[in-house]
């Protein structure tokens, strides 16, 4: 019997996604956790997918990427960065496209049947960031200067400045304020955390 975690702090988002799910593949056990701690102090690993809010999986990517099956990572609309290897999906859909979205991912990743990952994940979204960029744009939004970046994520400060260039090239925001307003509209950084 395949389990699924949701670790979700927005409490309807959570109950619509298990109903959503319970509907979509009966007899799928589901657990939901409104924090990452409450998801660690249990059994992570029992779990065949995880759907993780993008704020908790970008404030754990080292985590959740270390994982023997990947997250699922729900996003707040179309212009969420796909993540290379990083399952992802759109929640601001209508009930029908979202639960094809859901059948998709399941048919590519953890079926009825035995796992598949045969391959990337499906392109649901246009724009890719890589972890290390999704990193950069956080600590940029947060105020954080290229020298201050780079001794955090202990890079050199040429490849903090390749990386913001290729943030502005992909997403075609050129400013902090714009990428601060991105960022807060996909779940990167909260609002109050700026």
């Amino acid at each position: 019997m395949l389990e699924f975690a949701i670790i979700e702090p927005n409490t309807l988002t959570s109950i619509g996604l298990e109903h959503l799910l319970e509907e979509v593949v009966p007899g799928l056990t589901i657990r939901v956790f409104h924090s990452f701690s409450e998801f660690v102090d249990d059994t992570p690993d029992l779990f065949a997918h995880c759907f993780v809010s993008s704020q908790i999986f970008f404030e754990h990517s080292t985590y959740f990427m270390a994982r023997k099956h990947r997250p699922i990572v729900l996003s707040n609309g179309d212009l969420q960065p796909q993540l290379a290897g990083v399952f992802t999906l759109n929640i601001n859909q209508d009930e029908s496209h979202l639960a094809k979205s859901i059948l998709k991912l399941l048919d590519h990743g953890h079926g009825p049947g035995e796992p598949k990952h045969a391959g990337p994940p499906p392109q649901m979204e246009s724009t890719v960031l890589s972890l290390r960029e999704i990193e950069v744009l956080r600590l940029v939004v947060q105020g954080y200067i290229n020298k201050e970046i780079a001794d955090k994520l202990n890079i050199s400060l040429t490849t903090v400045i390749t990386h913001r260039k290729n943030i502005t090239e992909k997403l075609g925001i050129k400013s902090v304020s714009g990428l601060t307003i991105y960022a807060v509209m996909q779940g990167i950084v909260e609002a109050d955390a700026i």
